[in-house]
């Protein structure tokens, strides 16, 4: 497999004031590798950029020029992907497309993320579904999928339960949360008699 078995962290770069010139500079030094970058600058001045030569040096030096895209963390990648795609804006959706298209192990993933996101809503055929999911996820080459696998195996009962029965926990788990958040907030403060009320009247 050509490609790395994990996503390797991208450089967390912020959008800058080049990045609307990049298609120009990625022109220029395509023509003339050894084009100073004063003169990108110029030009590009010329052209309404209304930043720093220092901003654009950076820009060149840490190779955001030549990159075939411009990074993307693997924490914005899966969020993407988690995202239904009617929710995504058009450049995002974009991205997404070609990000998932660079290998078929990104399509395999993105297929079958947004496969198991509609087993979460609830329904009595979802059962029969999961079994599917899993044997699909289990031909794939995608070892770190393959432990999330085992995973639903070791809580089978569970998960079937959760992809069928419209009944959860979440009302429980928020009133936990509520109730941590308050007893930190009241940490030092007070007894259990105030503690108590705040709970009751939250």
């Amino acid at each position: 497999m050509s490609e790395p078995e994990r996503l390797q962290r991208a450089p967390q770069y912020w959008p800058t004031l080049v990045d609307s010139y990049r298609d120009h500079l990625r022109r220029r030094r395509a023509e003339d590798p050894a084009v100073p970058v004063l003169h990108l600058f110029n030009e590009i001045k010329a052209l309404g950029y209304p930043g720093s030569f220092n901003l654009l040096y950076r820009y060149i030096t840490q190779g955001r020029v030549e990159a075939d895209r411009l990074p993307i963390s693997p924490c914005r990648l899966a969020r993407l992907l988690l995202t239904q795609p009617d929710n995504l804006k058009d450049e995002h959706r974009r991205l997404l497309d070609d990000l998932t298209t660079t290998c078929p192990e990104m399509i395999d993933l993105a297929e079958l993320v947004r496969s198991f996101a509609d087993l979460i809503r609830p329904r009595d055929d979802n059962a029969d579904h999961l079994d599917a999911w899993i044997a699909t996820a289990r031909a794939t080459d995608l070892p770190h999928l393959h432990a999330f696998i085992r995973g639903l195996h070791q809580d089978r009962d569970a998960v079937q339960a959760a992809v069928t029965l419209p009944f959860h926990n979440g009302g429980t788990e928020g009133v936990n949360t509520k109730t941590k958040r308050i007893m930190r907030q009241m940490h030092g403060r007070a007894g259990f008699t105030l503690l108590r009320h705040r709970i009751l009247l939250a």
